[in-house]
């Protein structure tokens, strides 16, 4: 899988981190303040929409008063404190983000999250060093599964994408992945349980955890 690979670009949420509980937890709470509760319509509309996509389409879907910055901020500060206390690393990450290191390939992320919370995850798990390019789907402009956040992390990397290996845990972002010519791995995540076939599909690769790839390089 990384031969002959220069770059690896991670999604984040479900991706390097277990926190997708996270958003099924807030989309609850806060929608529940004007009485209405997530709906599977939603939950796909979103997938791959970066942070401010989405708060544009809550205010719009479901009439909000409050302003799209006024909905992000809202966001953040529901989910600060779990990012900083309770989401943890996918199992066998620091390690494999230790290996790629080791052979000197470039590590990016790509994310539809807030940067104040992919900050916030990686400062608090001890990860942020091994990352020399982050982008979010707010700072490009689109979210996936529109290629430019993949394009963008491989240019400032200054790998060119065929030479970039993604990591992504849902069919919105494995296809942003691939729109960009790069070769994805789809990881295993409860959230996306029911599109593990889909995923399977689409991606090049497929994991259930990074210890597979850790083995895998050991010779095992």
């Amino acid at each position: 899988m990384l031969e002959k690979k220069q770059a690896v670009i991670f999604d984040l949420d479900g991706t390097l981190v277990d926190s997708m509980w996270v958003w099924n937890a807030i989309d609850l709470e806060f929608l529940g303040k004007y009485g209405y509760l997530p709906d599977e319509e939603m939950q796909h509309r979103i997938e791959g929409m970066s942070f401010t996509e989405t708060a544009v389409f809550f205010k719009e879907y479901y009439g909000l008063e409050e302003t799209v910055e006024e909905i992000g901020e809202a966001w953040n500060q529901m989910a600060e404190e779990k990012y900083r206390t309770q989401v943890a690393l996918k199992p066998g990450i620091r390690p494999f983000l230790n290996l790629l290191k080791d052979r000197g390939i470039r590590v990016g992320i790509a994310s539809s999250n807030s940067r104040r919370l992919i900050e916030e995850v990686l400062e608090a798990r001890g990860i942020r060093e091994y990352f020399s390019v982050i982008r979010t789907g707010c700072e490009v402009g689109k979210g996936k599964p529109e290629p430019d956040i993949y394009l963008s992390v491989a240019r400032e990397l200054g790998v060119a994408p065929g030479q970039c290996l993604v990591f992504e845990d849902v069919p919105m972002g494995i296809l942003a992945g691939k729109r960009a010519g790069m070769e994805v791995c789809a990881v295993e995540d409860d959230f996306s349980a029911a599109q593990r076939e889909k995923k399977r599909r689409m991606a090049d690769y497929y994991i259930e955890t990074y210890e597979e790839l850790l083995r895998e390089a050991a010779g095992e």
